[in-house]
């Protein structure tokens, strides 16, 4: 008795996706949770179990967090961090974004495209260490206002909080510009000009049409800001100095000063929490904008 050939067409084609799928989900098992995985069971250990000590069960790294009122300080100043970063990157990336889209063409397109992705071709070492040569006193900012203006300033923003919110911003500014320029670029030109000869002034243009057909791409764009700006410890730590100290920071020492995996792995996972609860108290606004 011969089967449904529809059925044995849909058994090939699941069999022929599965091996596609099957290194994809492999790496993701590999790389993503079976260290997620690790990092779990040592944040409700007393001590890691390769360093030879005696080690038990316990929630005090969960419980330390609650016990100190200075970890939810932190965790606040980084949200608040987070969220500055995220608008001043929607601030400057949706009008590049824009002008990229909509007004430029052919090689100058070409060529602002390629600055606004020339972040990603350097390590961020190198583009945080930069901006200190930039910021601090008798840097190159502080020297050529001083060329032209004809008084003397002293310009040395290192070590402060503008100077971690410059360096996150240049660093996250591009994922705004490539996530509102894909949602710019799929808006057709026609209901542009259909709004302007119907008399709607550029800024209704603006608010009625651009910015609601371009929500998608904003809110994808705050997303991929957002969410690892809280947790950065770079930017913080060279460009902050001593009001560099946020929570990514904190259990960066957990893992590299102090050699406390089981606290940092405990305070790491109740930023997960934090950021999953966020996105999925978003999730609602999310929807309604795509």
């Amino acid at each position: 008795m011969n089967g449904n050939p529809a059925v044995a067409t849909h058994h090939s084609d699941g069999m022929k996706a599965a091996k596609l799928l099957f290194p994809a989900y492999l790496w993701l098992v590999l790389a993503v949770f079976l260290p997620l995985s690790a990092m779990a069971f040592f944040s409700f250990v007393t001590e890691m179990p390769f360093t030879g000590k005696p080690w038990a069960m316990t929630f005090r790294n969960y419980a330390a967090f609650f016990e100190s009122s200075l970890y939810l300080t932190l965790l606040l100043s980084s949200l608040r961090l987070a969220f500055e970063v995220t608008c001043w990157c929607i601030v400057l990336g949706f009008p590049a974004a824009y002008v990229l889209a909509k007004v430029l063409k052919g090689r100058s397109r070409e060529a602002i495209f390629l600055l606004v992705i020339l972040p990603f071709w350097s390590n961020g070492l190198v583009r945080i260490f930069s901006w200190s040569m930039v910021l601090r006193s008798g840097g190159i900012l502080d020297t050529l206002l001083n060329a032209v203006l004809p008084f003397k300033v002293n310009i040395d923003l290192m070590y402060s909080y503008p100077a971690v919110i410059i360096g996150l911003v240049h660093s996250y500014v591009p994922y705004i510009v490539l996530t509102c320029y894909l949602s710019l670029q799929a808006i057709d030109d026609s209901l542009i000009e259909a709004a302007r000869s119907l008399g709607a002034s550029r800024f209704t243009v603006l608010r009625r049409l651009i910015v609601p057909l371009s929500l998608p791409g904003i809110v994808a764009g705050a997303v991929l800001v957002f969410v690892p700006v809280i947790g950065s410890f770079m930017e913080p730590r060279i460009l902050g100095g001593r009001t560099g100290t946020f929570y990514g920071t904190v259990i960066e020492d957990q893992f590299v000063a102090v050699f406390n995996w089981p606290l940092g792995a405990a305070l790491s996972f109740i930023l997960l929490a934090v950021v999953l609860f966020i996105l999925a108290a978003a999730s609602p606004i999310m929807r309604r904008s795509t």
